[in-house]
């Protein structure tokens, strides 16, 4: 008989299982997507956008028997084991709630009205979630991108008062069992200035403010958070936008706003360029941290993955050093702000990930399209094992000085830089005479 060594126990331990040996409550997240949580309908992949589309929609009315919180698949297990909580990727956004995704109801009567809502695929991965002793995040109550079409053609007063019964019905629905939401998200433009989306040019600049109030008399229990992307680092790329992002927090905070948290989203491209798609330094993260804190907000790391398609010119090695070291290092730096609350991540496998159905092929995630561990993970648990009994706060990672000459950080595998804006869409490039008020997603 064979025996399992120290060695081999520590290889074998789960994120979640790190987790319960830190210092202090850490949430380790995943968004999650009902198709792979409730049947093995993807035994088989050919890696095409149509089955990662085919991931994020909604089960259909004959196949609404499979919303079973008993269900165990292999998705649905490595969440369970891995992750102490889930944030639903998708279907809790507004239009999909209401319009786009109107679950089970029959599908050849599309939701066209305000006020209709179909919780049923949002109460089973809840409630799944629950019955395995998970923290939920709600995402998200206002964001323009996921916003029913047919609020353009309404009033202002017509569009306070439904985004308003937006908020109230769905954090209403949930209140006790979702604890935290990300209550507005995306609302600023690549020069840190408000986006010009719906919400400004109908509401104004206040619909931030009143949409934090009515999540709260929703529920007042609720964990309020604002959450926004490109916004992670101090003094880096993406300056202006992280100037602007701790700008509204303070804001809303000298308001007396009830705002608990805030959410930088980590989406990274390790083959990103120039001043809007460089991945900022785990001591420009660290910093941004600190200066939220002094706010008295918790930060989380919100919806992070690792794009490394776009390093070109590098072997596959470079790619996984690329991918190791941003998973590790930025979040050992985040790890050592008292004020740094959690990681999520964007999905967890590469066979379900929004970067193929949005952008190109891509690998972005720690496991791989067969759900195996790849070495992204190891470095994700390694940094998570910092705060343990017996770690090591920073994980040696240089937080001091981000000049060093010998070595700067990164500097095995991030491309030369440039200082062109330019969105991560080609069909998007900006210059510095139209980013402001800029609207479009980029991620």
């Amino acid at each position: 008989m064979s025996l399992i060594t120290e060695r081999e126990k520590e290889e074998a331990l789960t994120l979640r299982q790190v987790a319960s040996t830190l210092c202090k409550r850490i949430d380790i997240g995943t968004a999650i997507l009902p198709k792979p949580l409730f049947s093995e309908w993807d035994t088989t992949h050919d890696g095409q956008t149509e089955e990662i589309h085919n991931a994020c929609v909604s089960v259909t009315s004959t196949a609404s028997e499979n919303l079973d919180s008993s269900t165990f698949t292999t998705y649905s297990k490595i969440v369970s084991s891995e992750f102490n909580s889930v944030v639903i990727e998708h279907h809790l956004k507004w239009a999909p709630l209401c319009q786009t995704l109107p679950g089970p109801i029959d599908e050849d009567t599309p939701s066209t009205r305000l006020g209709r809502y179909d919780f049923a695929h949002c109460d089973a991965m809840v409630d799944w979630a629950l019955k395995h002793g998970m923290k939920v995040k709600g995402h998200v109550l206002c964001w323009h991108v996921t916003t029913p079409t047919f609020v353009e053609h309404l009033s202002s007063d017509q569009i306070r008062q439904e985004l308003k019964r937006h908020i109230y019905t769905t954090v209403g629905h949930f209140r006790g069992r979702i604890q935290c939401w990300d209550v507005v998200n995306e609302s600023l433009a690549p020069d840190g200035t408000l986006a010009n989306n719906i919400f400004l040019r109908k509401l104004g600049p206040t619909y931030i403010e009143e949409c934090f109030r009515w999540a709260h008399e929703a529920d007042p229990s609720a964990f309020l958070i604002y959450n926004d992307n490109k916004v992670e680092g101090m003094n880096g790329p993406n300056k202006e936008k992280a100037d602007g992002f701790y700008s509204i927090l303070k804001d809303l905070v000298q308001n007396g706003v009830p705002i608990h948290g805030a959410g930088m989203q980590a989406h990274f491209n390790a083959g990103g360029t120039g001043n809007r798609q460089r991945v900022p330094t785990p001591r420009q993260v660290k910093n941004q941290i600190q200066r939220i804190g002094k706010l008295g907000l918790k930060v989380n790391i919100s919806e992070m993955d690792v794009r490394i398609s776009q390093l070109s010119g590098v072997d596959e090695e470079i790619k996984t050093l690329a991918q190791t070291q941003i998973y590790h290092d930025i979040i050992a730096a985040a790890l050592t702000e008292q004020a740094f609350d959690g990681v999520w991540l964007w999905g967890f496998s590469d066979r379900h990930t929004w970067v193929k159905n949005f952008y190109y092929d891509d690998s972005p995630l720690i496991f791989d399209q067969d759900y195996n561990r790849k070495p992204a993970y190891y470095a994700l648990r390694n940094a998570i094992a910092t705060l343990s009994i017996g770690g090591r706060v920073g994980g040696n990672v240089n937080l001091d000085d981000d000049d060093d000459e010998e070595e700067p950080w990164g500097s095995q595998w991030m491309p030369k830089q440039h200082d062109d804006i330019m969105t991560c869409d080609p069909t998007l490039s900006m210059d510095a005479n139209h980013v402001s008020g800029d609207c479009r997603p980029d991620w």
